[in-house]
């Protein structure tokens, strides 16, 4: 029996330090820092602060990226769906879709091609009746996005349920999914998608070095990496013009439209932290990604990275 309880003593002794050191470890992940604009903060702060960011300021994103960016930012996305050129049957990842914004390009990008195929494919049968142009049509509109299909995940579920009602107002519903997931633990399997994007999210990650081998990770062989994210002005006048607008004109139009001053001071001092377009490109590069390239648009405020899984 002594012997017994001996034995029973140093196990529960065991399990207590295994407990201790698993509790240490916990503890010492929680406060290891990192940034929150130009806050140093633990790694667990900057995550629920973060998320309350964009929980803030969901109901108002559209209204203060048109304010913002002057309107500017629906060019850029334009032009990251240009760049991007989907084809039939895509299977595109939308990383920080939030509000849907690449989703809903995507698909107007597909519909426009299928749109674009039925006139050619009618142009060249010339003894066509109106029953057959019609059924032409009837027949394609059963697959109007021709396997195409965009899975729009955020972290936030907030912004997808926003993003969800702005669909469902505009008329996007075939192939979309709405996934909340964290871009450092994607709940995919590996070699699911075509193309991952993440447009103006990523420097809100928490580790972005996770966040790229995840985005490596869900592509499948030949899949394309497209972040479109702030950057750095290359011209000097315009950087300093921007200096002033982005830290005492866009706070105050946070206030005013969205009674959210601290959120937009956050998401300025946020683009200053992030990377350079090298040591960006760096960090794509060392994720695994091939044939990395950036365009810069509107001199650097904002690029577009671009990466093959090869």
């Amino acid at each position: 029996m002594a012997h017994m309880r001996s034995v029973l003593r140093g196990r529960l002794c065991g399990m207590r330090e295994i407990l201790r050191c698993q509790k240490a470890s916990y503890t010492e992940a929680s406060r290891k820092e990192t940034h929150f604009g130009f806050q140093a903060v633990s790694e667990e702060e900057k995550r629920e602060r973060v998320y309350k960011v964009f929980e803030n300021v969901a109901h108002n994103y559209d209204i203060m990226n048109d304010a913002m960016s002057l309107g500017v930012h629906r060019f850029w996305k334009d032009w990251l769906l240009q760049l991007m050129k989907p084809t039939p049957g895509m299977q595109l990842l939308d990383m920080a879709g939030g509000t849907g914004d690449i989703s809903f390009r995507f698909i107007n990008y597909i519909r426009a091609q299928r749109e674009k195929w039925i006139r050619q494919e009618l142009k060249f049968q010339q003894d066509l009746s109106w029953p057959d142009i019609s059924k032409t049509y009837q027949n394609k509109e059963e697959g109007s996005l021709m396997g195409s299909r965009a899975v729009i995940c955020d972290i936030n579920k907030e912004m997808l349920k926003v993003g969800l009602q702005k669909s469902l107002r505009l008329g996007y519903s075939e192939g979309l999914s709405w996934v909340a997931g964290d871009a450092e633990e994607l709940p995919f399997g590996d070699d699911k998608f075509d193309v991952y994007t993440i447009a103006f999210g990523i420097r809100n990650v928490t580790h972005i070095e996770q966040a790229l081998q995840e985005a490596y990770r869900v592509l499948k062989p030949g899949g394309r990496f497209l972040c479109l994210e702030f950057s750095h002005v290359n011209n000097p006048l315009l950087s300093k013009i921007y200096d002033v607008y982005s830290f005492q004109v866009i706070p105050v139009l946070g206030e005013v439209i969205a009674k959210d001053w601290k959120s937009y001071q956050y998401l300025v001092e946020s683009i200053r932290r992030f990377p350079s377009q090298e040591e960006f490109k760096a960090m794509i590069e060392d994720a695994g990604f091939s044939k990395v390239n950036y365009h810069n648009l509107t001199s650097g405020v904002v690029a577009v990275h671009s990466g093959f899984k090869l």
